[in-house]
This record gives structure tokens, sequence and C-alpha cells, in this order.
């Protein structure tokens, strides 16, 4: 089976940015098997999407983040960042039908995208996740919450930082689990990005205190959900001979008690978007 080569590094530019992002979301979608995941496979365990919405409200988005890398550009604060977010969203939920694909990766990859506009404007050196905590941490904290969402609700009840300190803090996770995983897929597997992808998936998974997991089950389901992971990477991960088959098992097992790492698919997307702008 041939698989698609990595995706190059973006062209300078808003538009560029933009465009690239929403690839990073359709490459996450047609990675398969993603535990729990919507994929061209399967809609995993959701019964309210599939691939060809996620796509469609990838499409969507491009344009918002592309005008969250021009804000970044031209110096904006988190008022203006929040306010394309809210217009990105109205725009996701028209396009889908009220479904909710892409909330998560509006915030999270949205600024990473204006964290990309700033550092190719300014050429500021250092990751994007140091841009986002150092130009926007503070106000991401200082922000409104919306107290009946999942996620605050979530890290609320079982004390998990979740979406907000992740971003305020530069995204630690998306460096030291995502992008470590995916040179390590990539060196395990370097003919097959599906492989590495799905070694990426599966790292985080093990190591995220996923409020996805949480809300859908519980402290029992995440710990269910990471102990496979971790069993994943042990036997060897995709550098183990049978590991496709291994995860469309974990998959399958996601499935059956409805579990879906939508925090790590995210995640995921943001870790493609990273390496990729930060080899560029």
């Amino acid at each position: 089976m041939m698989h698609a080569p990595p995706l190059p590094a973006p062209r300078v530019g808003a538009d560029a940015i933009g465009l690239l992002a929403a690839d990073c979301l359709k490459r996450e979608v047609a990675t398969y098997p993603k535990p729990g995941l919507v994929s061209r496979v399967d809609n995993g365990s959701h019964h309210d999407m599939d691939a060809a919405l996620l796509d469609h409200s990838a499409v969507t988005l491009a344009p918002f983040f592309a005008l969250l890398a021009h804000a970044g550009a031209t110096g904006h604060d988190m008022d203006r960042l929040r306010a394309i977010g809210i217009e990105a969203e109205k725009a996701m939920l028209r396009a889908t039908g009220g479904v909710n694909t892409h909330r998560g990766a509006i915030f999270g990859l949205g600024l990473l995208c204006a964290a990309a506009g700033f550092r190719e404007a300014y050429g500021v050196p250092g990751t994007l996740g140091a841009a986002v905590a150092a130009r926007w941490g503070e106000q991401i904290l200082a922000g409104p919450v919306a107290l009946r969402s999942h996620g605050a609700v979530v890290s609320r009840r079982y004390g998990v930082g979740g979406a907000r300190t992740e971003a305020a803090k530069g995204f630690p996770s998306l460096y030291r689990y995502g992008l470590t995983a995916l040179a390590a897929g990539r060196a395990l597997v370097p003919w097959d990005e599906e492989a590495a992808l799905v070694h990426v998936c599966m790292a985080l998974i093990a190591a995220v205190d996923d409020t996805n997991l949480l809300h859908r089950g519980g402290p029992n389901g995440l710990a269910f959900a990471q102990a496979a992971a971790r069993t994943f990477l042990a036997g060897g991960g995709v550098g183990d001979a049978s590991w496709r088959d291994r995860a469309r098992h974990i998959h399958e097992d996601f499935v059956a008690r409805r579990l879906s790492p939508g925090g790590c698919a995210d995640l995921l997307a943001m870790t493609l978007f990273v390496d990729r702008m930060e080899q560029a």
C-alpha cells in the first residue's frame, strides 16, 4: 500500500499558513487506525460525523486560520484572536449542520497559526509554542471560560488542566510527546508516514489526560485508553510487524466502549503543523 509523503513546509504568508493548517486536519482524518476516531475507513465512536464532514469542516476553516495568522503577524492581542475563533466556530457549525467537528482545533491550531504569522512577520526565534505562551499565555488563562463546555466541566470535576492550560504553557504535550513520537515513528518505518502518525496518536493517548476521554468514560475510561496505548508502544509500536492489526484491535475496543480521544486528535494535527512550520 502506498502512503502519502510528509506535507511540505509552507510558503511564507497567512494564506499558506491557513491552507497548511487545514491540510493537517485532513491528514489526521486520513490516518488509520486511530483508536475511537473518525477515519476514511469508519466513523469510530462517532455517530454524527464522518470523514467527508470533517474534510468539509477543515476546508471551511482554512480562511479563518489565515485570518489568525494575519492577526498574529500584525500584532493583535487575544481579544482579536478570540473574535476570529468565534466567527470560525459559527462557520464550522453552519457547514456541518450544527456538528462540533473542530472546536478544539480552532482554539489550539488557531493559536499556532497566529504564532506562525507572528514569527514569519518579525523573524522571532524559538518554537511556535513558546511564542503562544509568551505573547498570549496570560490572556488565555484570564479569558472567559465556557462553563458548560465538556472540557470545562471535566477539567473542574477531575482537576485536569485541559486545553487552556496546555495552550498557555506553550503546548508542552505537543513538544514532549507529539514531536518526539513523530521522529520515532519515522525512524521505525521511514517508508510509511501513516504509520508514523499512528505512533504519534498512541503516544499522545498514553500520556495526555484527554478531557474527551474523561467526558465519555470517566477516570476508568481514561485509564483503559492510556493502558491500551502504553501496551501498544511497549510492544514496539509501529516497529512491530503486526502493528496494524494490534492498532485496529485497540480501535475496536475503543469503539465498543464509545471512547474517543478527540483532544489527542487535535494534538496530532497540531504536531503535523508544527513539524512543517518549524522546518520552514
